[in-house]
């Protein structure tokens, strides 16, 4: 799936069933508590914490999927072609940062 797919199956859905946008001030905090599900996530399953008893990794792709659906819903309210977007954020990303990883000694292979 294309991620203007997603834009517009988000789009639909909300249309449809979730009967319309939440604002974008709410969006936007719903999307910090989505980040912060998925970071007690990646602290357990990858830093030192431990899960509780309650508490699966199994949780880690639907979090991941819940904060990519709040920022698509997101970019559907204002406006941004989440495709183009991330299109020009390669783009930059490959000419600023050429040399700069290979250059950092911090990332040098061992």
């Amino acid at each position: 799936m294309e991620l203007k797919e997603a834009q517009e199956q988000v789009d639909q859905w909300i249309r449809t069933i979730g009967v319309r946008y939440f604002s974008e001030l709410t969006n936007m905090a719903i999307l910090t508590e989505e980040v912060g599900e998925l970071a007690r996530i990646m602290a357990r399953k990858f830093g030192d914490q431990s899960f509780k008893k309650n508490e699966s990794a199994d949780q880690l792709a639907d979090e991941m999927a819940d904060v990519l659906w709040v920022l698509i819903c997101l970019a559907n309210q204002t406006g941004v072609d989440l495709t183009e977007a991330f299109k020009k954020n390669m783009e930059k990303k490959t000419v600023r940062d050429a040399d700069r990883h290979r250059q950092n000694e911090k990332l040098a292979e061992d």
